[in-house]
């Protein structure tokens, strides 16, 4: 092929930061299928061969050192933003790093952001809309809901399309900290079932389908649930994990006994029951979930029979 012809038309594609590029950054890769320029910051330069392979032109930079950031903002004109707040604080001075190396450049014109269903804290089990109050129980959670503060200030202060995902728990086969045989394995025990909680989860196919849908369709300045269908209490879910792998499920304890068999994180996880409503993700974004509920993204943990496909192999991307 002519170098000559095939230049102009790969220079025409939009470009696209991935900042955080992770597990489900990678999952967004892939499903781009060369339809973007692609740029990922990554803060180590032992995994710039991965971002290569996936389809991405490496940056070394970190968000904790804002010096290393140079000109970012004038490389692309959509942002997906999926680096985390730091361990600790009440702030998210990465997200703040970021911000002020965008405004330079001058040339974005859409952020979408990856945060976190934890920003609503406790709901008692209600199913509600993104309409919602944020009331976050947690730092962690507290750092989230800064993080986008600063990001709709941005949009509005420099006429940017901002759209905050919020997310709950992450899953999907193999997925390291979602695949939840990791739990299951550990023997780490749940609520009994007076105690329980509502949780929500998305597969990670489905969520960085989410993310690309988002950077064309989301509607400015808005929030969206990306949550699946399901209506799950903590222990149904990992019940239907184990069932589905063959594995033992996890013992059940009272929550005066949990206080004492778990750490402050898993109990945080374990005070807050809600469910969200995703009619908002599906309207605006016109996502199709391909895993509705956990049935079906965890549905490859079935032990094969012989001479059988994998059940639920149908429904891999």
């Amino acid at each position: 092929m002519n170098p000559s012809v095939s230049r102009p038309a790969a220079f025409r594609k939009p470009r696209l930061l991935v900042v955080g590029c992770g597990d489900v950054g990678l999952r967004v890769l892939q499903q781009l299928r060369g339809r973007y320029r692609v740029r990922a910051l990554t803060s180590s330069a032992e995994r710039a061969p991965v971002l290569r392979t996936a389809g991405a032109l490496p940056l070394v930079g970190d968000l904790d050192r804002p010096q290393t950031l140079g000109r970012l903002g004038a490389l692309a004109s959509r942002v997906l933003h999926l680096a985390p707040p730091p361990g600790a604080g009440e702030s998210d001075p990465r997200t703040a790093a970021l911000l002020r190396a965008l405004a330079r450049g001058g040339v974005v014109q859409r952020i979408v952001y990856g945060s976190t269903s934890g920003v609503y804290g406790d709901a008692g089990g209600a199913r509600f809309d993104e309409t919602r109050a944020t009331a976050p129980a947690t730092a962690r959670a507290r750092r989230r809901v800064e993080a986008e503060r600063q990001l709709r200030a941005f949009g509005r202060r420099h006429g940017v399309a901002v759209s905050l995902l919020r997310i709950p728990g992450i899953y999907a086969p193999g997925r390291a900290g979602g695949d939840p045989r990791e739990r299951l394995a550990r023997g780490t025990p749940l609520l009994a079932a007076d105690d329980d909680v509502f949780t929500n989860h998305i597969h990670a196919d489905d969520l960085a389908r989410a993310c690309l849908l988002a950077l064309h369709r989301a509607l400015p300045q808005r929030a969206l649930h990306v949550s699946d269908d399901a209506e799950l209490r903590m222990g149904e879910y990992f019940d239907l994990a184990a069932d589905l792998a063959g594995l033992p499920r996890a013992p059940r304890v009272a929550r005066e006994q949990a206080a004492a068999l778990l750490s402050v994180t898993q109990l945080s996880f374990m005070g807050e029951s809600r469910r969200l409503d995703n009619g908002r993700m599906k309207r605006e974004l016109g996502l199709r979930l391909r895993y509705p509920t956990p049935a079906e993204g965890l549905a490859p943990l079935r032990p094969a029979r012989p001479g059988r496909e994998p059940s639920g192999s149908a429904n891999r991307p």
